[in-house]
């Protein structure tokens, strides 16, 4: 029997490794799993298949201990499993007990923004010949904080970890976890401010961060945190020191003053640390903020203000997203360039593993800098890891990694001493349809690789959040339940946002269905490492050949397209390998689909051949997207119930049924039936306009201002002299027009085009390459990007400008548009 133990106080694993994702396992025998039952996803339903991919460990929530659990898990004799009311408080728990190991100084961060960037900024600046852990990108929640704080080892002589809330209480369990001696409070803002009764409690809450830290550097300018500070953190931590500052009115600690100049700003402060001033690249409020956040830290740490001055200057903007971009040679480029940390390099190569697309999988990697460990061991680690995501090619780029070459047992592998030999000397034509991953420390200007093994396009970018499409594919799984499929719709090469790498996204993600217009979409798709069942919409006899190659599932729609399937399947004459079909049925939207009349015909014609394997019986609702139309989707679901009863009366069994679409699942819930067909809501559109509140926008389209012309009132702009300049006027000429997908009737003045903070409008004509604007009173410069539609101007917005839908301005993006997928 399993060795079972029930709300333990001490969880004894010897595991390695954290493991709260089934499908991040690297080191299954060293790993411990914590089983977490969400609103959407169940860890519970894949505590079977990581024992049998050798996971020994689990810790699961008693809630879901159910009696066919109980006796499942009996019956592993080699498991240790803790059963415990919580499993996100058990791993908090467990990792708080490792933090208390330590002793070592540990910088905790909190507040509304810049968390990030402060972190990634202060473990630049610290790390030369310091050995720092921090946290990997933004983990900062309750399951991300325990997963960097689990990365501290007896090697590290400072850690810097972010914290983040977004409702009360929430802070209470991460102060164990970070205990940090040295707190940072960014700023506060307007982020979350739903999960707070106000702004006044936000602050109350994340502040409990800081209960036990020895010091706290924060911005006086913020009235209210400077109040809640003395108010309700100095009682509870009567020895606390602050280092406070401030720009404006307010008397701090330190008084900073930013000061423009020729190609750089002056950061001056004056207080209880001295006198100091300092050049930064950056201007922007939100960076000169965090910034100097760090030159405090920096300062009061002990930091001599020449060496912090020559660090200063090396500081970037710093990316905190992993892009996926088309490259040469029909390879795919993961761009992870900013940093190179063990737990950032785990996390890009779990990425990596997701990409189907290409079967050959390369990795770039740097020398990986300042983790504290023996370069021996961190080597074999890395090594281990690549081997174990069975990487194909590994290039090595620095003097570390190529000298402990012998360690690593890659296929294929070669070594550079640095970056500008590899540039010189790498045979890029040896990579052919691989996705290579490009993992490098900042020092190494991996950048100049990226751009070397980028597809060549022009500047018009679509770029696309896979943590939006993760968002909404999870959002309307709550609407639907476990218990109801998903088909995802990724025709249209995916409504334009790119078929192969949005379909092997959901994939990972465990969709049950994909969905395509034609078969030629649905072969690329298996020729880019696509597994799931894919349903293709308008199959024609024709590609009936391609369907069967590439087990494709056909819609059979009317009585001569079934004929012909029967017709075909006689001749194959291979009942096992027999594709399943769709019937689709015609209950209002007269487009396709089999009428009442064709049912008796349609019975008989199931009900005598056997070669016949139907996978679904389906409907479209024709105006579930507009409540007037509510009757007659209701009429519409009667219709359906009376033919899909017609259906699997003939086939003597039930099938899955369908017949919501995005706009259905969230007007008729009640009619999920055994699958939903989502397609647009997926993409960050909620078509009945209710709940757009709970999507996220996908696809954020960028270009670039080519020129920038100053020009007389009573002169004209482009074609026809349409854009007639009234006064004198700054206009852009912009790197996107009608072949890239913005439509002409965006012109003169209905569109407009985000710069710089401004909504400027288009004047004149758009042309076929270029679209100019009027900017003028705008601060831009030529090769400044700027935003057709994203956040700031909603697709839904430019759609109605000109009287059509986002379908219409999605699909129409150019294909020489390039697409670049990135995740937080």
């Amino acid at each position: 029997m399993s060795r079972i133990q029930y709300n333990p106080e001490i969880i004894n694993s010897q595991a390695t490794y954290l493991l709260t994702d089934s499908r991040q396992i690297s080191f299954p025998s060293e790993s411990i799993f914590f089983a977490i039952k969400g609103e959407r996803h169940d860890g519970h339903t894949f505590l079977k298949s990581l024992h049998e991919k050798g996971v020994r460990d689990f810790v699961i929530e008693e809630a879901s201990l159910s009696a066919t659990l109980l006796q499942e898990l009996d019956a592993w004799t080699d498991a240790n499993i803790w059963v415990v009311h919580s499993s996100i408080r058990a791993l908090q728990k467990l990792v708080a007990q490792h933090r208390s190991q330590y002793t070592i100084p540990v910088v905790g961060i909190a507040g509304s923004n810049g968390k990030t960037i402060v972190k990634e900024w202060l473990t630049q600046l610290i790390s030369p010949g310091l050995a720092v852990v921090s946290s990997p990108k933004s983990y900062n929640s309750q399951i991300g904080v325990p997963l960097s704080v689990w990365n501290l080892k007896k090697e590290h002589e400072l850690a810097i970890f972010e914290a983040g809330i977004s409702q009360a209480h929430e802070m209470e369990y991460l102060q164990p976890v970070i205990q940090p001696t040295i707190g940072i409070f960014t700023n506060i803002g307007s982020a979350h401010d739903g999960g707070f009764r106000s702004k006044k409690q936000k602050i109350t809450e994340k502040l409990r961060l800081f209960t036990k830290v020895k010091k706290l550097i924060y911005r006086k300018d913020y009235k209210e945190l400077d109040e809640e500070i003395s108010l309700i953190l100095r009682p509870v931590n009567p020895f606390l020191k602050t280092l406070s500052w401030a720009t404006g009115r307010a008397l701090g600690d330190i008084q900073v003053s930013y000061q423009d100049q020729a190609g750089h700003t002056d950061i001056a402060l004056r207080g209880i640390l001295g006198d100091y001033l300092f050049e930064t690249n950056f201007r922007d409020d939100a960076s000169l903020e965090n910034l100097t956040h760090c030159l405090i830290f920096l300062l009061d740490y002990g930091y001599s203000p020449a060496l912090i001055q020559e660090r200063i200057r090396l500081l970037r903007p710093v990316s905190m997203r992993l892009e996926l971009k088309e490259g040469i040679n029909n390879c795919y480029v993961i761009d992870d360039t900013y940093n190179n940390d063990i737990q950032g390099l785990i996390m890009a190569l779990n990425f990596l593993g997701q990409q189907e697309q290409r079967s050959e999988k390369v990795i770039i990697l740097s020398d990986v800098l300042q983790t504290g460990q023996a370069p021996g061991e961190l080597y074999q680690n890395i090594a281990a890891f690549l081997l174990e995501k069975k990487v194909d090619r590994l290039v090595g780029i620095g003097p570390e990694i190529r000298q402990h070459a012998e360690l690593f047992k890659i296929p294929a592998q070669v070594f550079y001493p640095d970056t500008e030999t590899f540039l010189r000397e790498f045979p890029y034509s040896s990579l052919n349809s691989s996705v290579i991953l490009i993992k490098g420390a900042r020092r190494f200007s991996f950048e100049k690789i990226v751009h070397r093994l980028q597809q060549k396009v022009h500047s018009t970018v679509l770029e696309i959040n896979l943590d939006a499409i993760t968002n909404n594919l999870n959002y309307y799984r709550s609407k639907v339940g476990t218990g109801t499929k998903i088909m995802a719709m990724v025709k249209a090469f995916a409504y334009g946002s790119g078929s192969s790498e949005i379909a092997s996204l959901l994939q990972y993600h465990r969709v049950d269905y994909l969905g395509v217009a034609y078969t030629d979409e649905g072969v690329t798709l298996r020729q880019n490492g696509i597994t799931l069942p894919i349903m293709v919409m308008n199959a024609s006899p024709s590609t009936f050949d391609l369907i069967w190659e590439y087990n494709l599932e056909p819609e059979i729609y009317s009585p001569n397209i079934l004929e012909s399937w029967l017709a075909y399947l006689k001749i194959r004459n291979s009942p096992t390998d027999t594709p399943a079909i769709h019937l689709k049925l015609d209950t209002g939207m007269h487009r396709l689909g089999f009428v009442p009349d064709d049912y008796h015909w349609l019975r008989d014609h199931l009900a005598g051949s056997g070669a016949i394997k139907v996978a679904s019986v389906f409907t479209h609702l024709v105006g579930a997207d507009e409540g007037e139309h509510n009757s007659f989707s209701r009429t519409q679901y009667q219709r359906f119930k009376e033919g899909s009863t017609v259906i699997e009366e003939a086939v003597g069994h039930p099938i899955i049924k369908h017949i919501l679409n995005s706009a259905g699942i969230v007007r008729f819930p009640e009619y999920k039936m055994d699958m939903v067909r989502l397609g647009i809501g997926l993409y960050g559109v909620e078509a009945t306009g209710q709940e757009q509140r709970f999507l996220q926008p996908v696809g954020t389209l960028k270009t670039v201002i080519s020129q920038i012309k100053y020009l007389k009132a009573g002169e004209t702009v482009g074609y026809s002299r349409a854009g007639q300049v009234e006064h004198d006027s700054a206009i852009a000429t912009l790197a996107i027009g009608y072949a890239d997908g913005y439509d002409r009737r965006l012109g003169n003045g209905a569109g407009k085009i985000w710069v710089n903070g401004s909504l400027c409008p288009v004047i004149g004509n758009v042309c076929m390459d270029m679209t100019m604007v009027d900017i003028t009173g705008v601060t831009a410069e030529e090769g400044d990007e700027v935003i057709v539609f994203g956040k700031e101007m909603s697709i839904t917005d430019v759609a109605k400008t000109i009287g059509t839908i986002p379908y219409e301005i999605l699909t129409g993006i150019g294909q020489r548009v390039k697409r670049v997928f990135y995740k937080e």
